[in-house]
């Protein structure tokens, strides 16, 4: 019997995963890969964390699940596009390579169904013009661990009180004036290189905050994240796009009523 809570898409895009991290969310994208399917699957940078199994080797089980699921829809006809970001550099040596279903490259563009082109790329290429780093912009990489630390903790304290996922680095973003400022500065760079290049929009993940905007006809779309927001871009069968926020949707799926079939 088919499952019922299979989710169709015409594109999928997910960035930011950063796999060998203790705080990415596999579980979390494994569910979502097991409910979904997607004729294009783009991985839109940073998924797997280089510089942090550089600094402190961690692969759990559920890591090595997700890069299975991954491989195996690749397999089973999806067109899956992999543009490395900055913490999965090492990988863009291999840009311009297919594999199968598996393509590596810098970045590219995508017709959506609704005829709109877009821009696909990390955006890790608009740091210069924004001329700083979320990280450091907030308070700095080594108190950016440390909330990362609590943000699991946290987590693992309202799963066990089946309470919804909260995440405390984006509450801590959202009150941050210098943060708000990033983000502004790093839309503008974004949606200025899909008008040079006379797109529609721009898709991109890097700064960890899911967003869809549109502005003077140029569309915004960032992924989000699987360490923070735990979100992801899907595009429906007309090109509508549509940011899901997992957690959310795992809890609308945990709470259905089935109601009994009419006699």
């Amino acid at each position: 019997m088919a499952n019922q809570n299979m989710r169709h898409f015409r594109s999928v895009f997910i960035s930011d995963v950063h796999l060998g991290y203790k705080g990415c969310n596999a579980n979390l994208l494994a569910d979502f890969l097991k409910h979904t399917r997607t004729q294009n699957l783009f991985l839109v940078g940073d998924i797997v964390d280089m510089i942090s199994l550089r600094r402190t080797f961690y692969w759990p089980q559920a890591h090595n699940n997700v890069i299975r699921m991954l491989l195996g829809k690749a397999k089973h006809d999806t067109r899956v596009v992999y543009i490395p970001g900055n913490h999965d550099f090492p990988f863009r040596e291999y840009c311009g390579l297919r594999f199968g279903n598996l393509e590596i490259r810098r970045r590219c563009r995508y017709t959506a169904a609704d005829g709109r082109k877009y821009l696909v790329t990390h955006g890790d290429d608009y740091d210069g013009q924004v001329r700083s780093s979320l990280g450091l912009k907030l308070v700095g990489y080594a108190f950016y661990e440390v909330i990362m630390r609590l943000n699991r903790s946290i987590t693992a304290v309202r799963d066990q009180m089946g309470k919804d996922y909260w995440s405390l680095a984006t509450f801590l973003k959202e009150k941050s004036g210098s943060a708000k400022k990033y983000v502004d500065r790093y839309r503008e760079a974004a949606m200025a290189d899909a008008r040079h290049h006379e797109l529609d929009g721009v898709i991109c993940g890097h700064i960890h905050r899911p967003e869809i905007t549109v502005i003077d006809g140029i569309r915004y779309l960032n992924d989000g994240d699987w360490v923070e927001s735990c979100s992801v871009l899907v595009e429906h069968s007309d090109g509508e796009m549509e940011l899901l926020h997992w957690p959310t949707e795992v809890r609308k799926r945990e709470t259905q009523v089935v109601l009994p079939a009419a006699a």
